[in-house]
This record gives structure tokens, sequence and C-alpha cells, in this order.
């Protein structure tokens, strides 16, 4: 990797997997080198895979298999702006689908623990807009939500 900043996402022994899953479900995401333990560590073997780089939509990450000493939290989450329902179902339900579970206000996570917000542009440009009535209307929809539902979005916004 080229990049001077990488986001380094720590993983119990499935670094590759998810990198996998987030190259075949992300676009502009691939998995890229594959490095393994040069020597035995507190979690792992010589030989076992100790870290692979892959992009998330073009955001360069490092996932190191660290062992369990450590858990994701939603402390940190990828944001991912979506274009219309189609594609915020999709990327919904292939993270919830695959092991993962919902969360509230467009919120999930991935098997591996790791938060994703879905969150369509709708939602975004409503609720950081000018019209502060439609802002706090598009929010309070947000607010009983799980998955966003980009007509329920556009009705609130339109009173």
């Amino acid at each position: 990797m080229t990049s001077k900043n990488t986001l380094c996402l720590w993983y119990d022994g499935a670094a590759l997997e998810a990198a996998q899953f987030y190259a075949a479900t992300f676009p502009d995401s691939a998995v890229g080198a594959v490095h393994h333990a040069p020597g035995d560590y507190p979690s792992g073997k010589e030989g076992d895979v100790l870290t692979v780089e892959f992009t998330v939509l073009g955001i360069p990450c490092i996932g190191l298999n660290g062992g369990a000493a450590f858990r994701h939290s939603e402390a940190f989450s990828f944001q991912i702006a979506t274009d219309d329902q189609e594609e915020t179902d999709r990327l919904w339900n292939a993270i919830v689908g695959n092991g993962g579970q919902e969360s509230a206000c467009g919120w999930c996570k991935d098997k591996w623990g790791l938060s994703w917000q879905i969150s369509p542009r709708v939602l975004t440009d409503a609720v950081m807009g000018s019209d502060k009535a439609a802002a706090k209307r598009a929010f309070d929809a947000m607010m009983k939500m799980r998955k966003i539902d980009v007509a329920a979005i556009e009705a609130a916004v339109r009173g």
C-alpha cells in the first residue's frame, strides 16, 4: 500500500474472510497483499495470516489478526452514503444477512463486530439542510428506523 494513512482493523483470525466479504460487497474495494507471520505470536503461529491489505470504497485498510484481546465498538464505523433505496437495501442486507445484526438509525454491525452506517444521501441532505423544520421531521423519522426508508424520509421532509 502506498497511502500514508491506513486504517488498521483488528480481527480475531478472520481478517482475510472480512476483507474478501468487503471486496465482494462494496464497489471500489479489493483485497491486496496477504502477509503471513514470520514466527509464532501470542494469538497465532508462524505461517498464519497476520495482516491483509484491502480497500473499502477506496479507503486503504489493513486487517490485523491480533486475537481476541480487543473488539470493535460503535466508537468506529464506516459511514456509507447511498444514492437510493435499492443501494441502501443491498448493502444493509449484505451486512445483516451475512451474520451481522441490525441496530438503530441506519447502523448495523457485520459478523466481525465492525459497525456500519448505511446512510442515504437524502437523509444526510435533509438533516444537514437549511430548512430546520424539514431537518427535524427527517431526524424524528430516522430515530424510529433501523434500516433507513428513503420514501419515509422524503415524506417527512415534505411534511
